[in-house]
């Protein structure tokens, strides 16, 4: 899901800085494990809300944290048992704690909780842990855990047929049954899936619900396959119960009855399990341009789903960075233009954009599928025709973006990847405006572009959809970087900024993304499939023309791009030929475009890249520890005021929210 006074690129950084810590000494760096940096954020402008806001806000992170065991639930059946035993094992252990053995289980530890659950949040492949079977045996028989619950629990750790991939997206296997995600009961097959939803849908319906959304598919005792929902009375509904608890005690301090209505119909949504109720709090939600405080909070992306239709639980409580968001409204108050001039077939075009809304936020808490890894910006509702009818909702997560920046200052990469000193001047000057813009264009107008022709069924891309509807929104925030048309509105002071992105994004999309890839697999998690498919197809595309060239210095591989112009065409031709598939639902040649471009890596340079990233010891992934929130309470139980804290570390975090977010 994951970006009309003129602003020049001086501005852009100003406002930057007006977001950046207000704490020079805020340490941005919290804790390394594995191929993971976790770091922390700033909120700037807390203080500055009103004392109702700051309450809206807190009651609004309490109805976010109170979420986690329901993804954790959602990504394997076995994570929340697993969970429990282990977080007795890392808080009641008494050996020596810097011995090898426990050094190893605290890795182990720290993996599964930044995951949440025993798969890698990106590759989806499961944990391997570096500890023997007889330390967790033992650590277990100490914490009393059952002989059976002990022996389940050892296999699901050790045992590499147990729960292998979260989610697995090779074609030409049973999806369903070879990914571990709790979204289908054991035993049930894709086919059956597609069979049940296909008999389900209504092809004639031009405003169809997002079937499947908050529900797990469930065999019953005459082996028919029926939905068991998310909701107060069905699946993890305890949970569900306390969401609403804090969303009831937020509703007092709204900010305007537009938003108290979104959170009434999220509150009558959650009791019923009625997408219908869902679909009406969306456009609620959408159409609700004018409150400070915002969030999200539900069962929303789909890329769990190795179908690509059921929701992960997430929740993110933000607000409006006032001054940084005159950009995204320059964009979205374009929007008609963007559209009209978009490089694709007419008949795929919005005659009129309705709706289109964006701005700049700082996250508040971030929660569920958005944490520890969280996303640097969202368009929502992901329903094809509300966001017809009734527009979007987009946000580039600025706090999150500026987190990133600050902790990548001086790690080298630039000089090791970067193949000239004039890029990399390049990247220094213009990388962080033009990676925000591409954000916004991404967010805002990339992914609420285009629509599909009457009766094609949004989920005609299946397992590819996520892939292909994310290079959409890509392409199109690429092929507008390098338009003049964001030099006349004031977006860019320089015709020549749009190169500092396109650089980057080949580079990732060729070369350094591998550093996530282990030796030997595929590309699999749907944002990589994504930039590799756009930058290998636009590599072939481009080879008569010379257009992107390998090129190696001292023997070492380094990306040249040797016509910045002739990109940008190519990017146009792909984006219209990824419009036409989505709008026709041509599922055939959607997949043949990711299998061909999306998946293989080339291993000589893939171990390449990896040896030249291990002498850097960059972390190849990052997430983050939220603030804590601290509720000032008068003598007789009422909220006075909410208090921001920050320096909590990660495994203090972690164990907190099991201990007070948990059943």
């Amino acid at each position: 899901m994951m970006k009309k006074i003129l602003i020049g690129a001086a501005a852009l950084l100003t406002m930057a800085n007006m977001n950046a810590n207000e704490d020079k000494n805020f340490n941005y760096k919290v804790d390394r494990f594995a191929d993971i940096e976790v770091l922390a954020y700033e909120v700037p402008g807390f203080k500055d809300l009103t004392p109702q806001q700051r309450k809206l806000v807190y009651y609004l992170t309490e109805a976010a944290q109170w979420g986690r065991d329901i993804l954790w639930y959602q990504n394997c059946e076995a994570n929340m048992p697993l969970r429990q035993e282990l977080e007795k094992v890392y808080t009641n252990y008494s050996g020596d704690r810097n011995s090898q053995e426990f050094k190893a289980f605290e890795k182990y530890m720290k993996q599964v909780w930044f995951g949440n659950g025993i798969h890698h949040h990106y590759s989806m492949d499961k944990f391997v842990p570096e500890f023997s079977s007889e330390f967790l045996s033992a650590e277990f028989a100490k914490n009393g855990v059952d002989d059976d619950v002990a022996a389940y629990l050892l296999d699901v750790v050790f045992n590499p047929e147990a729960y292998p991939k979260r989610v697995n997206q090779a074609d030409g296997v049973d999806l369903i049954t070879t990914s571990a995600c709790n979204f289908y009961a054991p035993g049930i097959t894709q086919e059956e899936v597609e069979n049940f939803y296909a008999q389900m849908k209504d092809t004639t319906d031009l405003t169809p619900i997002s079937y499947g959304l908050n529900s797990r598919i469930v065999r019953d005792a005459n082996g028919n396959l029926h939905e068991s929902k998310f909701k107060v009375g069905g699946e993890c509904s305890k949970h569900i119960e306390r969401i609403i608890e804090n969303l009831q005690k937020a509703l007092p301090y709204a900010e305007n009855d537009a938003q108290k209505k979104t959170i009434e119909l999220l509150i009558d949504y959650y009791k019923t399990g009625d997408l219908k109720t869902f679909d009406d709090y969306s456009i609620v939600w959408a159409e609700d341009t004018n409150s400070q405080v915002d969030f999200i909070n539900g069962f929303i992306e789909s890329y769990g789903d190795p179908l690509g239709m059921k929701g992960s639980w997430e929740s993110i409580v933000n607000y409006k960075n006032i001054p940084a968001s005159q950009r995204t409204e320059t964009v979205s108050n374009n929007a008609q233009w963007f559209e009209d001039h978009s490089p694709v077939d007419p008949r795929f075009r919005k005659a009129k954009v309705k709706g289109v809304s964006a701005k700049v936020i700082n996250a508040a808490i971030l929660a569920g599928d958005a944490y520890p890894a969280t996303p640097i910006g969202i368009n929502l509702p992901n329903s094809n025709w509300i966001r017809a009818q009734h527009g979007s909702k987009s946000v580039t997560i600025e706090n999150i973006t500026e987190a990133y920046d600050m902790a990548s200052h001086g790690n080298g990469f630039n000089e090791e990847f970067v193949i000239d000193e004039p890029t990399r001047k390049l990247l220094e000057d213009y990388l962080f405006i033009t990676d925000n813009l591409h954000t916004d264009l991404h967010e805002c107008l990339g992914h609420a572009s285009g629509q599909l022709l009457p009766g094609v069924d949004p989920d005609a891309l299946k397992a590819h959809g996520s892939t292909l509807e994310e290079a959409r929104a890509d392409l199109f925030a690429l092929y507008y970087l390098a338009d003049p048309k964001l030099l006349e509105l004031g977006l860019l002071d320089n015709p020549e900024a749009y190169k500092a992105e396109y650089y980057k994004y080949i580079l990732n999309g060729l070369m350094t993304q591998l550093m996530r890839i282990e030796p030997g697999k595929d590309i699999e998690e749907a944002h990589m499939r994504n930039r590799k498919l756009i930058s290998e197809w636009a590599y072939e595309k481009g080879k008569p023309d010379n257009v992107i060239e390998y090129v190696t210095i001292d023997g070492k591989t380094y990306i040249k791009i040797n016509d910045y112009e002739k990109l940008r065409q190519l990017f146009g031709q792909l984006l219209g030929e990824i419009q036409r598939i989505k709008s026709e639902g041509d599922y055939e040649a959607g997949r043949q475009l990711v299998e061909t471009y999306a998946v293989k890596v080339d291993p000589k340079l893939h171990q390449e890249v990896l040896d030249r990233y291990a002498k850097l010891d960059i972390a190849p992934y990052k997430g983050f520890v939220n603030p804590v929130y601290k509720p000032q309470f008068d003598a007789n139980g009422e909220l006075i005021d909410v208090e921001i804290t920050y320096g909590e570390d990660y495994p203090t975090q972690m164990l907190r929210l099991s201990k007070e977010y948990s059943f």
